[in-house]
């Protein structure tokens, strides 16, 4: 009977190791499957972090560039309220110089000292001045208010400037107001054209 009980005491011995090896595969598996789960959120998480970092460092990016662009046109008002000053100044020292008393004559040297001063700050600060006399008129940068028939000059260009106009850097602050020569011919052939 030993025998029996040693051989069945040793299948039993078999049965719980073939279990255990069992459970210990299963867990092993378990294990794997969790560390490969494990790998892949960490990788997930890993690829996001890359991403939220690349959104962040082009956020920032644009935010510096878009702080560049406004503070580069920050003066733009002060500069547009300036503009109707030295007009005025520039109307002042354009008087007549030899009708005037030598009281208001000094005034107006005083005027034109000043006037210098406040040019030269706007150019500091990169305010350009307009003056298209003589150039050919384009929009952009001229708003023509009359027009001429003088066959002397070529066909669309500046002939008188009434205002200035300015720029800030690149950006126009104030269009220059201007007369524009329109040929007679060019206009009447022109409309010759639109009868046809």
């Amino acid at each position: 009977m030993n025998s029996m009980e040693d051989t069945m005491e040793q299948e039993e011995i078999l049965e719980e190791e073939k279990i255990d090896k069992k459970k210990k595969k299963e867990k092993k598996n378990k294990f794997e499957e969790e560390n490969l789960e494990l790998k892949n959120k960490v990788s997930e998480l890993e690829d996001k972090l890359i991403r939220t970092q690349a959104e962040m460092v082009n956020y920032r990016r644009r935010k510096d560039e878009e702080t560049a662009r406004l503070l580069e046109y920050s003066n733009e008002d002060i500069a547009k309220d300036l503009l109707p000053i030295l007009d005025n100044f520039e109307r002042a020292i354009n008087m007549d110089n030899d009708n005037l008393e030598d009281e208001v004559s000094k005034f107006l040297e005083g005027f034109k000292i000043i006037h210098k001063g406040l040019k030269e700050t706007l150019q500091k600060y990169e305010v350009i001045e307009i003056n298209p006399i003589d150039e050919e008129f384009d929009p952009n940068y001229h708003n023509a208010v009359m027009t001429e028939n003088n066959e002397a000059k070529a066909d669309n260009i500046v002939t008188e400037v009434f205002q200035k106009g300015y720029m800030l850097k690149t950006r126009v602050i104030r269009p220059a107001m201007v007369k524009v020569n329109q040929n007679e011919k060019k206009v009447n052939e022109k409309k010759g054209d639109n009868n046809e």
